[in-house]
């Protein structure tokens, strides 16, 4: 790991993720015209700004050179790049791809989980709590789920790891993946190393088979999943 310093900066900066070669992402607000989205260098210059939409919920860079944004409803109802409620950009900020639900599916209102791995985003979204995979090459698949509202999620190979929902903050549901749902195997609480109950800190990080979890200091970080 390695210290980088941005410069000219010039937003305020709500989601940051680190891109391959050196290179990091910014988001945020405030910033000069409707480029709410800045890409630096490895030496801490910006390269590029671009739109990224309003009400941005997750983003999250991937080791392909991939940048993935989710929405909130504040955003997919009033702006036309959020409106697709996921948007998978290259690391110039360019828009590859943008979710359209199949026939018959609801629409991403607000996205609730959020997962990134490497060729494929995962992304459990209101009002029904689809899980949506989609990847790269094009592929797209929605699944039914036993969860509502989940905090975060952790994926691996066909098991999914969810944490929240339900109105338990602290409840884990252990799934595994078929073609069209995800099936329940086993639920437990989750608690910190010490067994102290989970309390709610920052929104959890879920990068493939891992979730983060933000302790009460900014730099304390804790780790579960698959």
């Amino acid at each position: 790991m390695r210290e980088r310093t941005p410069h000219e900066v010039g937003l305020h900066v709500t989601h940051l993720d680190a891109l391959p070669n050196g290179r990091f992402v910014l988001q945020g607000h405030d910033a000069a015209g409707e480029r709410n989205a800045q890409i630096y260098g490895r030496d801490g210059r910006r390269r590029h700004g671009f739109a990224m939409g309003r009400a941005v919920g997750f983003m999250m860079g991937d080791r392909r050179h991939h940048i993935w944004s989710a929405y909130f409803d504040e955003g997919v109802y009033v702006d036309p790049i959020s409106a697709a409620g996921l948007v998978r950009w290259d690391s110039g900020g360019n828009s590859l791809w943008r979710y359209a639900a199949p026939e018959g599916a609801e629409h991403i209102d607000t996205v609730y989980a959020f997962n990134v791995g490497d060729g494929v985003a995962w992304a459990c979204y209101y009002p029904a709590f689809a899980l949506l995979e989609a990847r790269t090459d094009g592929h797209v698949r929605l699944r039914r789920t036993p969860v509502s509202a989940p905090a975060g999620m952790a994926v691996h190979k066909d098991e999914i790891l969810t944490l929240g929902g339900d109105r338990r903050h602290d409840l884990l549901h252990r799934c595994r993946l078929t073609g069209d749902e995800a099936l329940l195997i086993e639920e437990a609480r989750l608690t910190f190393p010490d067994g102290a109950p989970l309390k709610r800190y920052a929104r959890p990080v879920g990068r493939g088979r891992h979730l983060y979890l933000r302790g009460p200091s900014p730099r304390q970080w804790y780790v579960t999943g698959l």
